[in-house]
């Protein structure tokens, strides 16, 4: 298994400043590795993700955490987060340009650059992973683990293009049926190669252990069965999406 180094990484937008970490295998990355920007959910940088990120350097591939929220925000309840999802819901060309900002960031990182991207988000993050897709950004793929699909807008007359991989419980809802079945017509419409893993017995929040024993289980439950295949799927695929050795 690598060792990993750290370090934070200072960069704005539109005035905001916002605390990402770049996380990376201590002796450097294979030159064929993909590199990640890492979304987070809507708790913000906290310890899990973070893990996750060291989990993915360990894998051997470069990572960039981005701040979505700002100042490296950390709400913890309804009432924080609610305003914060819904002020980037009701302005989409701010909350596009926080995940433009970090891809930015991230090709300023020597570890990063040059290297093809993946963008891999959990909930709130998965959901700004696929409006970054959807508005015209070109990566190798996008990997959104329990996204919430109900916050995408249906607008995808302007697609980007990358591979795509949605990790979704079958009894999230807020990735119905028939969300789940739009968002599959946006993408073969554009043209975008895709995968859809979908999970049984499983709601949202699915790999988060803050919904471990949650007193609303129908809406958010951890499942560890469920995360660990889509961790497995997530590895598969940032392997598959990394260039070629030459």
């Amino acid at each position: 298994m690598n060792q990993t180094i750290g370090r934070d990484v200072e960069y704005l937008h539109e005035g905001t400043r916002l605390l990402g970490r770049v996380v990376a295998p201590r002796n450097g990355a294979a030159d064929n590795s993909a590199a990640v920007l890492l979304l987070h959910d809507a708790f913000g940088i906290g310890d899990e993700l973070t893990g996750n990120a060291t989990r993915i350097a360990e894998a051997g591939h470069p990572v960039f955490v981005a701040d979505l929220w700002g100042e490296r925000a950390t709400p913890t309840s309804g009432s924080e987060i609610g305003p914060l999802i819904g002020a980037m819901a009701q302005d989409r060309d701010r909350w596009r340009g926080r995940v433009a900002a970090a891809h930015s960031a991230l090709d300023a990182q020597p570890e990063l650059a040059g290297r093809p991207l993946v963008l891999l988000g959990y909930c709130f993050g998965g959901s700004s992973a696929i409006e970054y897709l959807r508005t015209g950004a070109h990566v190798a793929g996008v990997a959104a683990v329990h996204p919430g699909l109900d916050l995408l807008d249906d607008d995808w007359s302007t697609p980007g293009s990358g591979s795509v991989l949605l990790m979704i419980g079958a009894d999230d809802p807020m990735a119905s049926p028939a969300l789940r079945r739009r968002v599959e017509e946006h993408l073969k419409a554009a043209g975008i190669d895709h995968q859809l893993h979908l999970y049984s017995g499983t709601t949202h929040a699915f790999t988060s252990r803050r919904a471990a024993g949650s007193p609303e289980s129908g809406l958010f439950a951890h499942n560890a069965r469920s995360a660990a295949r889509a961790w497995a799927a997530t590895t598969g695929f940032l392997a598959e999406l990394s260039a070629p050795a030459s």
